[in-house]
């Protein structure tokens, strides 16, 4: 794994492209650069992959990353698990590549499972010389069960603090939950259409974002056509992503990277505002006008955002437009 700066490193996801782990050509795709703007793989052994072909993805992810290993410039690499036994085991399998590889994706996490899920990952990082980060995915009906949602989060909110150092970032599963009330967003509507599920991705938010980052639920639709109707669908709920405090969302097709990528980078305004906030001279006045002269910058309220912005534009930079 790259050495990279540990504030920097759970904004650096971007767009974070899913593939089944017993993908054979991930590894070679990854080395020629074919996926423009590739910063962070998931190599699923959960949903994506049957029960009886399961041995089989293992197989083929320890062959995809023994070609990895030893390679420079690599995306972020994270691996899927189904349970926390199944995390448990394949750690053990995969102790030699520790250096390839980022962390693990714990699915339906919960506090059903988040305990034990948590004590394997100290066990993991305890006998590893780098850290090996987890990011949760909150997607199950103990979650969404709106009479003990906010206690359960707060809950999971408490348990990944105890282990905060291993905790890269907070995911959310959208498609999961409208499975839950038997819902689908068309491609003109966001999961924000979805009323029901957009309720619990705001509770999410309010509970972790204060602490965590909290990643985008994916976007489904997808073709090579930037242009279709599936690439405005995306841009408009990366926007409403943007502002309900979601960085980077689960990619399923690399056609959707460019897109996520560029949501990510910060506007000229923006960039100009962080650097007036976080390098604030005035000795007298807490608020005063953006460079634009058409907002009002104030140093107490908008210096967190400034935060914000300052790391992105480091890791994304900073739109034309």
């Amino acid at each position: 794994m790259t050495k990279i700066n540990s504030e920097q490193l759970p904004y650096m996801l971007g767009g974070l492209l899913y593939t089944p782990a017993i993908n054979e050509t991930i590894a070679d795709k990854i080395l020629d650069n074919s996926y423009e703007y590739l910063t962070s793989v998931a190599l699923c052994l959960e949903d994506a992959i049957m029960e009886s072909a399961l041995e089989k993805a293992e197989d083929t992810l320890i062959k995809t990353l023994e070609k990895l290993q030893g390679k420079e410039e690599l995306p972020l690499i994270f691996i899927r698990v189904r349970n926390p036994l199944h995390l448990d085991r394949l750690s053990e399998k995969l102790k030699a590549y520790s250096d390839v590889f980022t962390g693990y994706i714990l699915p339906k996490f919960d506090m059903t499972n988040g305990r034990e899920y948590i004590d394997i990952l100290r066990k993991i990082n305890s006998g590893s010389e780098q850290p090996v980060y987890a990011m949760p995915i909150l997607e199950s009906s103990a979650i969404a069960d709106g009479t003990a949602r906010i206690s359960q989060l707060t809950a999971i909110r408490e348990l990944l603090l105890s282990a905060k150092e291993y905790i890269l970032n907070v995911r959310v599963g959208g498609n999961d939950f409208c499975n839950l009330y038997g819902l689908r967003r068309s491609v003109n509507q966001t999961i924000y259409d979805v009323g029901v599920v957009r309720d619990i991705l705001v509770d999410i938010v309010n509970v972790f974002a204060r602490e965590f980052v909290v990643s985008g639920p994916v976007w489904e639709y997808f073709e090579n056509d930037k242009n279709d109707k599936w690439a405005a669908g995306l841009k408009k709920e990366l926007e409403f992503d943007r502002i309900n405090g979601f960085i980077g969302k689960t990619a399923i097709h690399p056609s959707q990277l460019p897109l996520i990528y560029d949501s990510l980078k910060v506007t000229a305004e923006d960039y100009a505002d962080m650097k007036s906030i976080l390098g604030w001279e005035e000795k007298d006045f807490g608020v005063m006008k953006s460079d634009s002269g058409s907002r009002m910058n104030e140093k107490n309220c908008h210096n967190k955002w400034a935060e914000r912005v300052q790391i992105l534009s480091r890791i994304y930079g900073v739109k034309e437009k």
